[in-house]
C-alpha cells in the first residue's frame, strides 16, 4: 500500500483504464476486496476533498473509493466539500459514480433495510456551491432525469443477486441537516411524494451531471424518518443500528455491481457539456478557462482557442 499527493487533473495516480467511483456514505468509510491499493491525496481547484482517494482494483477493475464524511465521520453534510470529491473522482479517470447513502423512508411500502436505487432528486439544501461553473464562463446541463440509467440498472441487479428487498426508482428528498426533521417538516415532505429522505446527495448528483459521470444511488434505509405513528422517531442510534446491519449487504452489492457496469458508455451521460456551455469562446476568462480544463477541454482546446484569439486581434488598429 502506498500514498501520495498530487494536483487533480495531472492525471498521476489514475488507474488503468476508465475506473468505477464509490462515495461510501454513513457507516461506509471503507472498501474490502481491494487489491494493488493506493491512497492519493489530491489538491483540487475547489479545494480538500473529504479525504484521500483509495485507488485499487476490484476483480481486475480499476476502481476508486472514497469516504464522503471522512474516515471516522468528521464531515457533517454541509460541511462536505461535493465539488472537490466529484474534481477528483473525475480527474482520477473515473466514469461511474456509485453513491452510497443512509435514508429515511417516506413510505409505508418502503421498509427499514430495504434498499432503494431511486430515479429523481428533489434539493431542498441551502448551503451548498452547486456548480463547478461561473466566474465567466455558464453552463446549463440538464437535470430532467438526474440518473444514469445504465448504472441504476446494473446496481438494481447487484442489489437483487445479493438478496435484497430492492425498489427500483422514487424520488430522493435531499435536506441540509444536520438535524433531522421536525413532524410538521415530514408531514409536508410526505405530501411532494417523495419516497426517501437524506442530507448528501445534493449538489452531488448535479455537479456528477456537469463533470460528465454517470450517477446512480444505492439507498440503505435505515428508519421511517418522524411521521410513522407506529414506530418510534428517528435517532443516531437507531439509524447506527440498522447502518451496522446494511453495510456488510452494501458491501456485496458494491462487489457485484462493479462487474456488470459495462464498457464502453452507450448513455448519453459521456456528451452533457456539449451544448451545455452557452458562454461565447472568446468571452471565457483565461483563469476560469484553465480552471476548468479538466471539464470543457475536450470541447474548446487550447490550441483552437489560440488560433481564434489570434485572428480576433491580428488587424487590430488603434
Amino acid at each position: 500500500m502506498s500514498a501520495g499527493r498530487g494536483r487533480a487533473g495531472s492525471g498521476a495516480g489514475a488507474p488503468a483504464g476508465p475506473a468505477v467511483g464509490i462515495i461510501g456514505g454513513s457507516g461506509l468509510y471503507e472498501l474490502p476486496g481491494l487489491t494493488d491499493v493506493r491512497w492519493r491525496r489530491l489538491r483540487t481547484p475547489f479545494g480538500a476533498p473529504s479525504d484521500a482517494y483509495c485507488v485499487g482494483r476490484l476483480d481486475g477493475r480499476p476502481v476508486v473509493f472514497l469516504a464522503r464524511h471522512g474516515r471516522g465521520h468528521r464531515l457533517a453534510p454541509s460541511e462536505v466539500n461535493f465539488r472537490a470529491n466529484i474534481w477528483g473522482l473525475k480527474a482520477l479517470g473515473v466514469e461511474w459514480v456509485i453513491s452510497v447513502s443512509a435514508v429515511g423512508s417516506m413510505r409505508e411500502t418502503i421498509h427499514p433495510l430495504d434498499v432503494v436505487v431511486p430515479d429523481q432528486f428533489v434539493d431542498a439544501t441551502r448551503r451548498r456551491a452547486s456548480s463547478f461553473f461561473g466566474e465567466g464562463i455558464v453552463a446549463h446541463v440538464g437535470m430532467a432525469d438526474p440518473v444514469c440509467p445504465d448504472l441504476a440498472t446494473a446496481l438494481e441487479k447487484a442489489a437483487r443477486q445479493a438478496g435484497a428487498t430492492v425498489h427500483r426508482g422514487g424520488t430522493y428528498l435531499c435536506i441540509e441537516g444536520p438535524q433531522f426533521s421536525t413532524r410538521a417538516e415530514s408531514r409536508i415532505y410526505r405530501s411532494w411524494g417523495v419516497d426517501v429522505i437524506g442530507m448528501t446527495n445534493m449538489p452531488e448528483a448535479k455537479l456528477a451531471r456537469e463533470a460528465e459521470l454517470c450517477y446512480a444511488t444505492l439507498a440503505l434505509v435505515t428508519d421511517y424518518d418522524v411521521w410513522h405513528e407506529a414506530h418510534a422517531a428517528v435517532s443516531v442510534e437507531a439509524v447506527v443500528a440498522n447502518l451496522r446491519r446494511n453495510v456488510e449487504l452494501a458491501r456485496t452489492i458494491l462487489r457485484r455491481v462493479v462487474p456488470l457496469v459495462a464498457l464502453p458508455r452507450t448513455c448519453p451521460c459521456p456528451s452533457l457539456l456539449r451544448h451545455a456551455v452557452i458562454t461565447a469562446p472568446r468571452a471565457f476568462p483565461p483563469a476560469t478557462r484553465r480552471k476548468l480544463e479538466l471539464l470543457i477541454g475536450r470541447y474548446f482546446p487550447k490550441d483552437r482557442m489560440a488560433s481564434r484569439g489570434r485572428r480576433s486581434t491580428g488587424g487590430a488598429r488603434g
